[in-house]
């Protein structure tokens, strides 16, 4: 059987041996038109391109490494969905490490993520104290924490949405409010959204009562957490939780104990992940843009790959979903 080359697609789709190397590299302006033709080529001669030469003519795998802590999570789970889609357009084919907040795990999966000599890495998990982040010798973009000086951040507006959600429970008559947070000292948000809560009830006069969740906890864990706060406070007339899923279960634990939501209690979580709010559609809820932080990690990443200069810091803004757990407002 003959072995197919590159003419022989470009003589099928009526283009150049250019034009087909272009479209197979994603280099260069092409129109659809010109990819389709291409692409339908490949596909009537059942051609493949030469990866293992592709890399050595271009120095690039076309692989990029994503971690993030895990992807059961609706937030990390549609990040990544929006993450691997952003790539793809741009020709890049991706390896995801799901870490499950364990570092050892995560040391793992980065050690073998550098192996496959990845051209670069997206990193959303919460160790940032790992050997291998301060000598990855490869573009690195970080979403939503520190990692070192010279590795850019993509992150939502975290203080912005934590004063966001405070100021609409207080907005809508709580008095009594306590703010549920996780502990990730690598990541941004934790103490952006802990001090901006403080900073807005102490602005209102109010006192303000935070519950820490550690990242590891178990669900019997949170549950028991949970629960304490309602022993203690059981006059809390409003709770802001820094994620969906933590805002979810306090709902759930709330009911189970009679209080009527939202008349004697009111909740705002963090995330909008489209999962939590097709599941919990009456959660009110800080949205964050994923899609958009995705499209601007990957950009970022391209850019530092290509050798462009690329911002330290990139926040863009969040918004809030108001649902039932939260009062309207008389008008």
């Amino acid at each position: 059987m003959k072995k197919l080359k590159l003419e022989d697609v470009a003589e099928r789709a009526g283009v150049s041996k250019t034009t087909v190397s272009r479209v197979i590299n994603r280099r260069g302006s092409l129109s659809e038109k010109t990819i389709h033709k291409v692409e339908q080529a490949m596909a009537d001669l059942n051609y493949h391109p030469n990866v293992i030469a592709q890399q050595l003519h271009t120095q690039e795998t076309k692989l990029i490494g994503i971690l993030v802590p895990t992807v059961a999570n609706p937030f990390f789970g549609e990040l990544t969905m929006y993450l691997e889609d952003a790539l793809f357009q741009r020709g890049y084919k991706v390896l995801i490490s799901d870490a499950l907040d364990n570092s050892t795990k995560e040391e793992r999966y980065l050690q073998q993520l550098m192996g496959h000599q990845v051209d670069g890495l997206i990193i959303a998990t919460h160790n940032n104290d790992l050997q291998e982040y301060q000598y990855a010798n490869l573009p690195v973009v970080a979403l939503d924490r520190f990692l070192r000086n010279d590795i850019p951040v993509v992150a939502s507006d975290n203080y912005a949405g934590a004063r966001l959600a405070t100021e609409a429970l207080i907005a809508r008559g709580c008095q009594h409010i306590v703010h549920t947070y996780r502990v990730n000292p690598s990541k941004w948000h934790d103490n952006q959204r802990e001090r901006a809560f403080e900073d807005t009830m102490k602005e209102k006069g109010l006192v303000s009562y935070t519950y820490t969740v550690k990242n590891n906890e178990t669900v019997a864990d949170r549950n028991r957490l949970f629960n304490r706060l309602f022993d203690e406070h059981p006059n809390v007339d409003g709770i802001f939780a820094s994620n969906d899923l933590d805002a979810a279960r306090i709902l759930s634990i709330a009911r189970q104990r009679g209080y009527q939501v939202p008349a004697q209690l009111q909740i705002v979580g963090y995330d909008g992940a489209q999962a939590t709010q097709e599941l919990v559609p009456e959660l009110a809820t800080i949205v964050q843009p994923i899609k958009q932080m995705a499209t601007y990690a990957v950009q970022l990443l391209a850019d530092r790959i290509n050798g462009k200069f690329t911002p330290s810091t990139t926040v863009l803004p969040v918004s809030l979903k108001t649902g039932t757990t939260l009062k309207a407002i008389a008008k």
